[in-house]
C-alpha cells in the first residue's frame, strides 16, 4: 500500500477541522458578548447630610401632610455643600416656606475609583426645625461626621462621630453609644435619639451619627402632631467587584525523561517505488503497457493498408 491511502483521509479531515472552526468562531462570539458592555461591578457609594421622613398632622384637617426630604444627598461620583434647606407645606406657616437645617457646614461627598467605594459625610454647628416650632429647634449639634469605606479585598469600614454638645427641644443632653437617649418636654413633645448607627456585611458598609424618633405636638401653627424619623450625617458604601487576576500558564514540560534514550531515525526507502510522488497510482503500469500494444497495433495497421493501395 503506498502514501495515497493515507493522504486521503488526512485532507478530508483537515476539510472538516478547518469548516468546523468557521461555524464555532462566530457562535462563540455571540455568546462571550464585548466586555466593555457589561463593565463589571465598580461599587456604589452614598451621602446625605440630612433626611427626614415626617408625617405632620393639621389641627383643622384630619389628614397628613409628609415631609420627605434630604439635604445634599449624593451619590458616586459627586459632592454637595449645602448649607440651608427650606421647605413648604400646604396648610403649615400660612402657606410660606419655613427652615428645616440651618448650618454653618453641610457636605456630603461620595467616590468609587481605583478599586475603592468611600462615602462621607459632616456637618458643624446645625440647627434642625420641624413644622410648628418656629423658635425651638429640635436638634442643635456642634460637629457630626459619618464615614463609610468599602476597599475590594478588604473587609467594608463604617464609623460616625459626634463632636461636641446636643441640644434637644431646647435641653442639653449627653448622648450614650451603648443605648438610645430619651427626651422628653412637656407640652412640646419626645425625642429618641440614636448614636453613631454603624452596620458591616461582606461587601457593604453604612454609618449615621444620629438618628431621631420624632414625636412632637407643638399645637402652633395650625400644626397638631409631628411623628416619624431624622437621620443626620449618613453615609454608605459597596464593595465594587475584585478585578480578575490573569491564569499562570502552565509550565512547559521537557520532550523526554532523563531515563529515555533517543530514537534513531531511520534513513527513509528511495522514492523510486512510491508512484503516488508521480502523481501515479497502482494501475499506471498496466495503462502504459495498454497503450504502447494500441500504437503498435495501429502503426501495423497502416502499413498493411499502405501496401494494398500500392499493389
Amino acid at each position: 500500500m503506498n502514501s495515497n491511502a493515507f493522504r486521503l483521509p488526512a485532507r478530508r479531515l483537515g476539510v472538516i477541522a478547518t469548516a468546523t472552526a468557521l461555524v464555532a468562531g462566530p457562535a462563540a462570539l455571540a455568546t462571550a458578548g464585548p466586555a466593555s458592555a457589561t463593565g463589571g461591578d465598580k461599587g456604589r457609594a452614598n451621602a446625605v447630610v440630612l433626611r427626614t421622613g415626617l408625617d405632620v398632622s393639621l389641627l383643622n384637617k384630619t389628614l397628613n401632610v409628609p415631609l420627605r426630604v434630604s439635604l445634599n444627598e449624593v451619590q458616586a461620583p459627586a459632592s454637595a455643600e449645602k448649607t440651608a434647606l427650606t421647605a413648604r407645606l400646604d396648610g403649615v406657616n400660612g402657606g410660606q416656606a419655613f427652615s428645616v437645617l440651618r448650618a454653618d457646614v453641610a457636605t456630603a461627598k461620595a467616590t468609587v475609583e481605583e478599586g475603592k467605594a468611600e462615602g462621607y459625610s459632616n456637618i458643624a454647628r446645625a440647627k434642625v426645625h420641624v413644622p410648628g416650632l418656629p423658635l425651638l429647634s429640635l436638634i442643635e449639634v456642634e460637629q457630626v461626621t459619618s464615614k463609610a469605606v468599602c476597599a475590594a479585598g478588604k473587609r467594608p469600614v463604617a464609623e460616625a462621630n459626634l463632636l461636641g454638645g446636643v441640644t434637644v427641644l431646647g435641653k442639653k443632653v449627653t448622648l450614650s453609644a451603648g443605648g438610645p437617649t430619651q427626651v422628653a418636654v412637656p407640652g412640646v413633645g419626645e425625642v429618641r435619639l440614636d448614636l453613631s448607627k454603624t452596620h458591616t456585611t461582606s461587601r457593604t458598609a453604612a454609618a449615621s451619627a444620629l438618628e431621631l424618633k420624632v414625636s412632637v405636638n407643638p399645637l402652633k401653627l395650625n400644626v397638631a402632631e409631628v411623628e416619624g424619623t431624622l437621620t443626620l450625617a449618613g453615609a454608605s458604601c459597596e464593595t465594587p467587584a475584585a478585578a480578575a487576576k490573569p491564569e499562570p500558564s502552565p509550565p512547559v514540560k521537557p520532550q523526554g525523561g532523563a531515563g529515555e534514550k533517543p530514537v534513531d531515525a531511520k534513513p527513509e526507502k528511495p522514492a523510486e517505488a512510491n508512484l503516488a510522488e508521480t502523481g501515479g497510482n497502482w494501475a499506471t503500469p498496466y495503462l502504459l503497457g495498454g497503450g504502447v500494444l494500441l500504437l503498435a497495433g495501429g502503426g501495423a495497421a497502416v502499413l498493411m493498408a499502405r501496401r494494398v493501395r500500392r499493389g
